[in-house]
């Protein structure tokens, strides 16, 4: 079995397909409403914003995935979801960031 980090939109389209199936826990169930509501993208289009923003420089799998789940349209925005890394992101990885995640919204 393998790990990889999945966005958030993923997550709500295999809970709303598992809850088809069968009854989900409580948890699950909390965990599908906060997706179907926070969600703005589908979640092709998460995993193309992920994929895309994983070629930028300092851009990790992680980081990747909650950039796709935050949908940064500002600057500060994507210098919070860099701050747990602890580095500083040049200018111009801010901005190829920004327009990647544009393209989707």
């Amino acid at each position: 079995m393998s790990e990889r980090y999945v966005t958030l939109a993923e997550v709500r389209d295999f809970l709303t397909e598992e809850h088809g199936k069968r009854e989900l826990l409580t948890s699950q169930k909390a965990a599908m409403e906060h997706a179907r509501a926070v969600c703005a993208v589908s979640s092709e289009d998460s995993r193309k914003i992920a994929e895309e923003v994983r070629a930028v420089e300092n851009v990790t799998d992680y980081t990747a995935a909650k950039i796709a789940d935050l949908l940064p349209r500002y600057p500060e925005d994507v210098r919070a979801i860099f701050s747990k890394e602890r580095l500083t992101v040049e200018p111009e990885t801010i901005s190829r960031i920004i327009e990647v995640v544009g393209k989707y919204l």
